[in-house]
């Protein structure tokens, strides 16, 4: 079904950016969408709705697609930060260590806590998209390898985060080799792709969060997102894995690879690469029933969902990859393939 779950679609770089309208949708379509627990659907490019202008860093080969769901109720809340500085960092679980980290107490009321776990063995700088109506504190942090950082997010707030890989920041102004924000430490939009995205639309409708791992455009890290507080069984085990799987780094075809002095650094989506409406599941290809990798030229979703099972491989690929929590709900982030 439609549930107006987010735009993926591509635009021409600089196009404004159209939002879901939910409030148009009935309560009934609402209850057994959140009742399946993941089968929230993307929102179409060609459907119009009120837009916002696009902003943000470079994308490589197009423009990168929007947060999540539309806004059903927005009251201005201010977050407060748990973490002391915007690069600041707690000890975590090394990389080597497969168990997770002890989750943090729960945040204020009208606040989520969301920690971020870095499993890799290199430092990653997360970035986090502007919600203007919900603003974080800061929007870019430091995370080296084998640490943790955890930040307060606002109820409500609608956006997504991801790592960055191979920056070099001077005074805040830099260059990263993946998911840069226009060579801003403190992110100010939705950062280049392609990026392994956590994508969150909090308290979207009837106390429920909406929340899933994207890798639509590609991916840069390997990610996975637990619940650490909240009202909802978590779907994913402490080590990143769901019944079809677990996480694994992303065996790229090398007409997918982005490098950089030529070591790869990222798998493209061949949405992101080929641009094509059969890829894109644009045009002709719109309809669900047409929007199908087993009918493409290649199979090139089934790339990313063998890396990561519970994730967005593709446009449509809702079933299995959008999840809910209920309540005041926290949450970690950990970069990094299952031990």
């Amino acid at each position: 079904m439609r549930f107006g779950w987010r735009e993926r679609k591509r635009r021409p770089a600089g196009a404004a950016r159209p939002f879901a309208t939910a409030l148009a949708l009935t309560a009934v379509t609402l209850a057994t969408a959140c009742a399946a627990q993941g089968s929230a659907t993307a929102q179409r490019q060609a459907r119009p709705a009120a837009a916002a202008a696009e902003a943000g860093g470079p994308a490589t080969s197009a423009a990168a697609p929007s947060p999540t769901l539309a806004r059903l109720a927005s009251p201005s809340r201010v977050p407060v930060s748990r973490s002391s500085s915007p690069g600041a960092v707690a000890s975590a679980s090394s990389p080597s260590v497969p168990a997770a980290p002890k989750p943090p107490p729960s945040g204020a009321a009208g606040s989520r806590l969301v920690t971020f776990v870095n499993h890799m063995e290199q430092t990653i700088w997360v970035a986090a998209s502007p919600d203007p109506g919900q603003p974080l504190a800061a929007t870019g942090w430091v995370l080296p390898a084998g640490q943790s950082v955890t930040i307060t997010v606002p109820d409500r707030w609608n956006g997504r985060f991801w790592g960055r890989t191979g920056c070099v920041f001077h005074g805040g102004v830099g260059h990263c080799a993946t998911g840069d924000c226009g060579g801003r430490f403190q992110c100010g939009g939705y950062g280049a792709i392609p990026a392994t995205l956590a994508e969150y639309d909090m308290d979207a409708w009837d106390g429920l969060d909406f929340y899933d791992v994207s890798m639509v455009d590609g991916s840069n890290l390997p990610m996975y997102i637990n619940i650490t507080a909240g009202g909802t069984k978590d779907k994913i085990s402490p080590n990143g894995c769901v019944p079809a799987g677990c996480t694994k780094p992303v065996d790229c075809p090398t007409v997918l690879a982005v490098k950089v002095g030529g070591a790869v650094v990222a798998c493209e989506s061949a949405c992101a690469r080929f641009g094509t409406d059969q890829y894109c599941c644009r045009g002709q290809w719109a309809p669900r029933a047409d929007c199908d990798p087993a009918k493409w030229p290649v199979d090139y979703a089934a790339v990313f969902k063998r890396a990561e099972p519970y994730a967005y491989s593709y446009a449509d690929d809702d079933a299995t990859s959008v999840f809910t929590c209920e309540g005041e709900c926290d949450y970690r982030i950990t970069f990094g393939i299952s031990q």
